[in-house]
């Protein structure tokens, strides 16, 4: 009959061994999700779609989600948690225009929607094209 003290051990010896290999499974993932990351954000680059800057906020806050943490944006959001961040999309030949009221017609909204969803499904197919 097995001694009870070598069961524990090699109880504890299974639950280190399963933790390094999780703990190296983890790495691998965040690795290739930052790889990842980092193409698509050169990608947006090369385009002029965002600066190298953002490009690296980017990367950074993709993986400090990943891992859980808190990302730059939350930490130095300055509008209040209940009311989304307004933002606003510029074509090139636009100018500027003054900040979008909260009384703007649900039309207008419903636009934008379907731009921005045309756009994550063009990135999507350019991403399946590479």
């Amino acid at each position: 009959m097995p001694d009870f003290g070598d069961v524990v051990k090699k109880a504890f010896y299974l639950g280190v061994g399963l933790a390094s290999y999780a703990g190296e499974k983890a790495g691998d993932k965040l690795a290739d999700l930052r790889s990842q990351g980092q193409k698509l954000a050169d990608e947006m680059v090369k385009r002029g779609e965002m600066t190298t800057e953002e490009a690296q906020r980017f990367v950074e806050d993709m993986m400090k989600q990943a891992q859980g943490q808190p990302t730059s944006d939350a930490t130095s959001q300055s509008t209040p948690a209940s009311e989304p961040r307004r933002i606003e999309i510029i074509e090139e030949d636009e100018e500027p225009t003054q900040k979008v009221s909260s009384t703007e017609n649900t039309d207008d909204v419903d636009t934008l929607r379907s731009q921005v969803q045309a756009l994550q499904d063009e990135l999507k197919r350019l991403q399946r094209d590479k």
